[in-house]
């Protein structure tokens, strides 16, 4: 019989040691998963290296260390692809985490993320502890922040889409539509992180992700946001707009030598489920 306790930085300061304490104090949890982090886009990431890796360090610390004191027995950590080496091959998978420096515009946030792979190796051979960590790909779904200029790729497609069939305009997609991404659904991600919790036992990182082969075109992604949408007017690609990385294309066959079988939702049913629940939700998302 479980219970699950859903916290936000509304419930506490996780960067602060005494209000941590209070909330493993109040709850007393057996598994935590983490996903706290202090994030933004690339401009905010290059303008405050510094806030990037203290605030996510001492968020890090205090959920480890109170999480060893406190005998919790899984401990589940989020990492994140952009964390990895910015010149290395691909497909990237976990064993390629610390082969060279990350990207210098988020090397705050990056060196603040991996030092949680190291310390959940150092916590189980020191301590014995149930430390992990996940890596996953783009997520989208439901819930997710629906802003043109903030949001990530879907969400702020759905959005733009939304607009151009409602004031009758041009669908217009910022770069050419060809760099290349692994997107999962979040609810998809959801239930193999509870997959991971109760059957992954070890500390090295695991990649949730669709295959290489599910990899997908910005173009393409556009295309099915329009039918989504019911969308019947032009569609435009302006090339002037910067394109970004072309492809970080991470590899999941760690993942599928335990679940050679698991289904995940395709992007075509995972954008559709997207916009109506955006469009279902039009008043309250965040946009």
């Amino acid at each position: 019989n479980e219970e699950w306790v859903f916290l936000s930085s509304k419930d506490g300061d996780l960067r602060d040691r005494k209000a941590t304490e209070a909330i493993f104090d109040k709850y007393k949890p057996t598994h935590v998963i983490h996903l706290a982090a202090k994030v933004g886009g690339l401009f905010a990431n290059m303008a405050q290296k510094v806030e990037f890796y203290r605030e996510n360090t001492l968020i890090n610390d205090n959920i480890m260390e109170l999480c060893r004191i406190n005998k919790v027995q899984k401990l589940v950590s989020f990492l994140s692809t952009c964390i990895f080496p910015d010149k290395t091959t691909y497909p990237i998978d976990e064993t390629m985490l610390h082969d060279g420096p990350p990207h210098p515009s988020n090397e705050g946030y990056a060196y603040a993320k991996r030092l949680i792979d190291t310390m959940n190796r150092a916590y189980a051979e020191e301590y014995g502890c149930n430390f992990t960590s996940i890596i996953p790909t783009n997520i989208y779904g439901p819930h997710d922040n629906f802003s043109i200029q903030n949001g990530h790729v879907i969400p702020g497609l759905i959005h733009k889409c939304y607009i151009a069939k409602r004031d009758g305009t041009p669908f217009t997609i910022w770069g050419s539509g060809t760099p290349l991404r692994q997107f999962i659904y979040s609810l998809d991600l959801a239930e193999l992180t509870v997959w991971v919790m109760r059957d992954y036992h070890s500390p090295d990182p695991i990649t949730l992700s669709v295959g290489e082969e599910d990899e997908v075109s910005i173009k393409d992604v556009a295309l099915s946001v329009a039918k989504a949408m019911k969308f019947e007017g032009e569609v435009i690609f302006d090339t002037e707009k910067a394109d970004g990385q072309f492809k970080k294309t991470a590899c999941n066959k760690k993942l599928r030598s335990y679940l050679p079988d698991y289904k995940f939702t395709t992007i075509d049913e995972g954008i559709q489920m997207s916009v109506d629940w955006f469009l279902a939700n039009y008043e309250t998302v965040r946009k």
